[in-house]
């Protein structure tokens, strides 16, 4: 495998893997807290270690329309690119950033589990699961690992699906196209300054990022977490409507609900108002399915014909309840073509 990182003068290295690039001194590490220059090669600290195994519903990633009713085997690892003040996995995410390199190790072992690609992939077989997630944290962070286990996958017929901030570099967009099934990507704000005050982040690879995987025929669905007082104005949530149904009336957008967690404690829940008003925003923009999460809403989380309105799936939260009226990728009644992933 090409290694994901260029050296540069006394030392230092340029990870490659997302869109920071970050310049490494020799014993120091990325942003993310777990790629580790030592001695001028890019180690990934927690190659082998996945953190919070689990068997889940793929319509919790959130994906609905990929296989809807699988499961997927989902794992992820320690560490973050992105510092997001309102993350609720940051012990996951964050902890490694605020440690130095022996006790991140230490924690590495205490948090997860070891498992070598093939007996992920294994493991999969074994628990029933036709897709692997790779979640919980930013995939991106952990490419080689994550890349092993999906051209591992990809050979036993498995599907592959990352649940990403989006934030990932042109070299690790080629790297994962061929062996990539489904992606849901966060898309936390239209606004640049929100990324930068609370994510420590940017937004115009974001966005490049959600167009060029669609335009490479990997099925995308985006998630917008809707935080109030910081990207629930009509104005912007408008924006991220007409960007993605400008990508494709097609594309499935998550309207879900904040809790308040980690470091933004001030704000209050999101009001179920506040979630319909954003539904109806993004059906007024074109877009011809729109969901919320995190809260219970039947009517809201299932899936209807965008021609004749009848309704296909139902859904009770991230539980699919039942089947009604899509047969293979097409509405029943008025024979209109689905857009996803149904085989």
């Amino acid at each position: 495998m090409k290694p994901f990182f260029e050296k540069e003068k006394r030392g230092i290295i340029r990870c490659l893997v997302c869109s920071h690039y970050c310049l490494i001194a020799d014993g120091r590490r990325g942003i993310c807290g777990v790629r580790l220059n030592r001695d001028g090669r890019l180690e990934l600290m927690v190659w082998g270690k996945a953190a919070g195994m689990h068997s889940d519903p793929i319509e919790k990633k959130p994906l609905f329309h990929f296989l809807p009713g699988v499961k997927a085997l989902s794992f992820g690892t320690l560490g973050c690119n992105f510092g997001c003040r309102f993350c609720q996995n940051w012990f996951q995410s964050q902890s490694p950033k605020k440690i130095e390199n022996k006790e991140l190790f230490q924690l590495i072992d205490q948090l997860s589990e070891n498992y070598s690609p093939e007996e992920l992939v294994a493991l999969a077989e074994k628990w029933h699961c036709p897709t692997i997630a790779y979640t919980y944290n930013e995939p991106t962070i952990f490419l080689e690992y994550a890349l092993a286990t999906m051209k591992l996958a990809k050979k036993k017929g498995l599907k592959n699906i990352w649940v990403s901030n989006g934030f990932i570099s042109q070299e690790t967009f080629k790297a994962i196209k061929n062996y990539l099934d489904g992606i849901n990507i966060d898309l936390k704000s239209f606004d640049s300054d929100f990324y930068r005050r609370l994510c420590s982040a940017r937004l115009e690879p974001v966005l490049e990022n959600i167009a060029r995987f669609w335009r490479n025929k990997i099925w995308v669905e985006v998630t917008t977490l809707i935080i109030p007082g910081e990207n629930d104005s009509p104005e912007e949530l408008e924006k991220i409507a007409h960007f993605l149904f400008q990508i494709s009336p097609d594309l499935p957008w998550h309207v879900t609900a904040f809790h308040p967690d980690y470091q933004l404690l001030d704000k209050p829940a999101t009001p179920r108002k506040k979630l319909i008003e954003t539904w109806q925003i993004g059906k007024k923009a074109g877009l011809n399915y729109v969901y919320l999460g995190n809260i219970i809403d039947q009517e809201h989380s299932s899936t209807c014909c965008p021609n004749c309105s009848r309704l296909l799936i139902r859904r009770d939260g991230y539980n699919l309840v039942k089947m009604i009226g899509l047969r293979d990728g097409e509405c029943q009644f008025c024979h209109q073509k689905i857009a996803g992933v149904w085989r």
